[in-house]
């Protein structure tokens, strides 16, 4: 009997743990949206004008819970304002509107550069000989519970909600796959089939991947060739930012989405001609 009781506490420590947090998002959900950020959304987030009034309302507290457990470091200088927090918050939480109360369980902090920022990396050539290497990047996702975003690139994903390139959908569709536990295009699903989700993925991958080679337009960006994991986040770039023609051209990729997201997107765009409003085609 004795024995039992470390098990018995760590139990009881882990329910008590799991009912205070429940109980806190609960509280800091209840919470009176300040006015100010109101006015950051409005202004500084296109597509918030265009969802429902229960989907904006389900976006603000989604914000809340989202900035009382996220921390923001400003890097390169950067001095990081609740304009900045806000509007990455809310375009993160886009993501979840329809996907549970749980806001990013394994992310820990943000940080913000003020534009692209340069990384160096080791790369293993063809030949096995390793070499260093600068890249300009516009953000990152970490499976340490961290994202870096360049500022510059948030606002422009923000404001244009139309050109199929949005840097916070991006990094937090890896935050997504990688609760599963790996980064590699299948994250945890709750609706979806994983026979269909991974057959359905399998496909379009394969297929955007000869595209590329072929150097044929495509409405998704051909870095999600790169690998499984860079096409679900480039997938739901495009989703997101060009739903009619993802659906055009990629229906049964774009209702996967639709069932993991539990959302469709073109109610929130106007369409525009056959094939939606750009001139990218497969």
């Amino acid at each position: 009997m004795i024995a039992l009781l470390p098990i018995v506490a760590v139990i009881i420590a882990f329910c008590a743990y799991f009912y205070y947090t429940k109980w806190r998002d609960q509280w800091v959900r209840s919470r009176p949206f300040p006015e100010e950020w109101l006015g950051f959304l409005t202004e500084g987030l296109v597509v918030y004008s265009r969802l429902s009034s229960e989907e904006q309302h389900r976006l603000r507290q989604l914000i809340l819970v989202f900035l009382a457990r996220k921390k923001f470091y400003g890097c390169a200088g950067l001095v990081v304002t609740d304009q900045m927090r806000v509007l990455i918050a809310a375009e993160a939480c886009l993501l979840l509107l329809n996907q549970g109360w749980a806001v990013y369980p394994k992310l820990s902090s943000v940080l913000v550069y003020p534009s692209a920022f340069r990384v160096t990396r080791d790369e293993v050539q063809a030949d096995g000989v390793v070499s260093s290497g600068d890249h300009h990047l516009l953000g990152e996702s970490w499976g340490s519970g961290r994202v870096i975003l360049s500022w510059d690139d948030v606002e422009n994903g923000a404001t244009d909600f139309t050109d199929g390139h949005n840097v916070v959908l991006h990094e937090f569709a890896h935050q997504l796959d990688a609760e599963s536990g790996h980064t590699n295009g299948a994250p945890p699903l709750r609706r979806n089939s994983y026979k269909s989700w991974s057959k359905v993925f399998a496909e379009n991958f394969e297929d955007l991947r000869e595209r590329s080679r072929r150097r044929q337009k495509t409405v998704m960006d051909v870095y999600g060739a790169t690998n499984p994991a860079e096409f679900f986040a480039v997938a739901t770039e495009t989703f997101f930012e060009e739903p009619y023609q993802l659906h055009d051209r990629r229906p049964d990729l774009y209702e996967e989405l639709c069932h993991y997201y539990q959302l469709d997107p073109r109610d929130w765009h106007q369409k525009s001609g056959s094939g939606g409003g750009t001139t990218r085609r497969e």
